[in-house]
């Protein structure tokens, strides 16, 4: 149990609606906020007479035993509170207000048409006894209240009028008291006394650490198991620990542990203590709760994505988490401040002041973030994608609100604010709709001419077979005369989704090209040179169309001859046209 108690003391909250635990408490919290630890709330306009006060608040306590428990907001207005811990003030303003409406109901005062509109001093006695007396008082703000002395003699009033027995159930009066006076009258004697607490207090704040704890350790098992049958079913849940869950458990017991120390009637110092670490205990489980849901509707959303054909939600989920847990742990500190009473639009009126001065000093942290916007916005990338940014190459893996990480082909990491993608290109050759291939085949200048015409033809054919190679645009033309061979210009492109897939292609259709050349007898040139020796006077003889006398005029003739015989058999009489791929 010791564990536990040190357990409580240090830990942090999101909020609950107080109402879960405490009507009364969660209307005031939301409703009353205290400007400072020994300032109360200005009261009602309405509070001008010791009459009107007494009539406001017998009126709403009325009807909060009647069940309307938004009323115990005008009971509590009457009341001055200024000398309670604002930390408890909502659980010490209650009890205060159920008692005293007992007290006002079982003692002799004066009836309400007798209570004075108007008094000359500025204190009004309705009610004396030996414990003290119920006094009201003008306040700075011009109301009258009972006064804070009066909030302190409240329960010695109560025990000294009930004598510590308990009262008649059928009286509707035990329905207004709180729930620490019904218990402690029904406890002996004996169970009164003790150090520090009452023992029947100590009994019941171990019990009330017990039940929490087995609460915890119970819905824990529960959530393990109910995880472990998820994952059997959805494969979205394999990669999540079986106790994602864990943190609901110490959320349920820190619950309990509130709702327990309500009803226990502490003193001061004590319900301080507890209280504020109960508080603590349910936001910091309630956060971590937070967290883990994200992660498991992260992992249900990322399986989701990975099996779409779009990869802008691959993009969006991961950022989509990690904006959703930067805004539960803002929301967390917000109402767990405003839970322990704690001043948060003063806190935020003083960043307002030092507003330029953070400004400059994120200025990079801003750059980041308008560079993740841009790229959630412009998408100039995926996750997947190759990119060529500045010197970087590589492919995305991750696109967080800072930076961005690039693997690199030779496998490292690189990771780059983003910042820099605001200003700087961004070559995306994942987005490419085709991928290209520029390649030279040089054959030997020994080839035929029939020989290179059927070569061509055949890598046009295996262009058109080939299922992902782009049919509508491509070229394959003998090109040009090397210094050693004559090379063929192979133009080609491919509709691969990525690298591997266009290797793969790449590699069988230029093994498809050799195979090719082996069938036509097509040989490959690699650079040679030749070197020819001259020995004496040998005299050549002349070529056959050709000779040594013909003139210039005959040699001009000779060539237009030979050309046009040569081109009336490969083009004919008819222009051809552009060209047109087969489909």
């Amino acid at each position: 149990m010791r564990q536990a108690l040190i357990l409580i003391l240090f830990m942090l909250s999101l909020p609950i609606q107080a109402g879960a635990l405490y009507p009364e408490a969660a209307i005031i919290n939301q409703q009353q906020t205290e400007k400072s630890s020994v300032e109360q709330a200005a009261p009602s306009s309405k509070l001008r007479s010791p009459q009107a006060t007494v009539k406001q608040f017998l009126a709403a306590m009325t009807r909060v035993t009647a069940g309307d428990h938004e009323a115990m907001e005008q009971a509590l207005e009457t009341l001055d509170l200024s000398n309670v811990s604002p930390l408890i003030r909502t659980e010490r303003g209650q009890q205060s207000a159920r008692l005293l409406f007992t007290i006002l109901q079982l003692a002799d005062i004066p009836k309400l048409e007798d209570i004075p509109q108007s008094v000359s001093k500025e204190q009004y006695t309705l009610l004396k006894t030996e414990q003290g007396s119920i006094v009201l008082r003008l306040s700075q703000q011009q109301s009258w209240l009972f006064s804070s002395r009066t909030v302190e003699n409240i329960p010695a009033i109560f025990d000294a009028m009930t004598l510590d027995e308990a009262l008649d159930p059928e009286n509707g009066n035990v329905v207004a008291l709180p729930t620490s006076v019904q218990l402690r009258a029904h406890m002996p004697s004996v169970l009164k006394q003790g150090f520090l607490l009452e023992y029947w207090q100590w009994i019941a704040l171990f019990l009330i650490i017990v039940v929490g704890s087995i609460a915890d350790k119970v819905l824990a098992w529960i959530l393990k198991v109910n995880v472990s049958r998820w994952q059997k079913t959805h494969p979205s849940f394999e990669g999540l620990d079986s106790t994602v869950l864990r943190p609901l458990g110490l959320m349920a017991m820190a619950l309990m542990w509130w709702s327990g120390l309500n009803m226990l009637g502490l003193p001061d110092t004590a319900l301080v203590i507890l209280l504020v670490a109960v508080k603590l205990l349910v936001s910091l489980s309630g956060i971590w709760s937070a967290f883990r849901i994200v992660d498991i509707f992260d992992a249900f959303w990322t399986n989701k994505a990975l099996k779409t054909a779009n990869k802008f939600d691959d993009l969006l989920v991961p950022m989509l988490s990690k904006s959703l847990k930067v805004f539960v742990v803002v929301i967390g500190i917000v109402f767990a401040a405003d839970n322990l009473n704690i001043d948060v639009t003063s806190l935020l009126a003083g960043l307002g002041l030092g507003g330029l001065a953070f400004a400059l000093a994120a200025k990079d942290l801003l750059g980041n973030f308008f560079g993740s916007v841009t790229v959630l916005l412009d998408r100039p990338f995926s996750i997947g994608d190759w990119v060529v940014i500045g010197d970087i190459e590589g492919t995305v893996e991750q696109v967080g609100f800072r930076s961005t990480r690039v693997r690199t082909f030779y496998n490292s990491l690189v990771t780059m604010p983003n910042s820099i993608l605001t200003t700087t290109k961004i070559d995306n050759m994942g987005a490419r709709s085709y991928r290209r291939m520029k390649h030279v085949l040089s054959v030997t200048y020994d080839t035929s001419p029939e020989k290179i015409e059927a070569f061509c033809e055949g890598i046009r054919k295996i262009i058109q077979l080939h299922p992902y190679m782009r049919k509508d645009f491509y070229q394959v033309y003998f090109n040009e005369y090397g210094a050693a061979s004559l090379n063929i210009l192979v133009y080609v492109f491919w509709a691969t989704p990525d690298w591997s897939m266009e290797l793969r292609e790449r590699h069988r259709f230029l093994l498809d090209i050799l195979r090719l050349a082996k069938q036509l007898d097509v040989e490959f040139a690699f650079p040679t040179q030749t070197l020819y020796l001259k020995q004496g006077d040998t005299e050549h003889t002349a070529a056959g169309p050709f000779k040594t006398n013909m003139s210039y005029d005959d040699a001009l003739a000779r060539g237009r001859q030979e050309a046009e015989a040569i081109v009336s058999q490969t083009l004919g009489k008819e222009i051809p046209g552009p060209v047109e791929f087969p489909r």
